[in-house]
């Protein structure tokens, strides 16, 4: 089938891969009740940053994760600006995680690491 997706990038720690792994590279976990937002980015380099800057920090790995969502799935959103014109994502509510993981065209990719 011929989809028109958008790829996006998702820097994610160890264990939050691990739960992707767990899914078959197909999904991403659930929110914890501490996290109402789950935020996708529009470019590699900001995915970048934020893992090597803010994962390895907090939990020793980094990685960077691609990925294609439904370009209809996504139309629902409007790109967030998070402190900079480089720093573009989309904000999904936490309750829409099961809809946005079947958005997702083929695998989640794990595109770099950092450690």
């Amino acid at each position: 089938m011929n989809y028109q997706t958008i790829i996006l990038w998702r820097p994610v720690g160890p264990e939050e891969l691990k739960l992707i792994e767990q899914a078959g590279m197909r999904a991403f976990p659930p929110r914890l009740p501490e996290q109402p937002i789950f935020y996708p980015v529009t470019t590699e380099e900001y995915a970048v940053k934020i893992a090597r800057d803010w994962n390895v920090r907090a939990s020793g790995a980094g990685f960077v994760t691609r990925f294609q969502v439904l370009r209809d799935y996504l139309d629902r959103y409007d790109v967030q600006v998070a402190g900079g014109k480089a720093h573009q994502e989309y904000w999904i509510p936490a309750e829409e995680m099961d809809a946005f993981n079947a958005a997702i065209i083929g695998d989640i990719e794990v595109v770099k690491e950092f450690r």
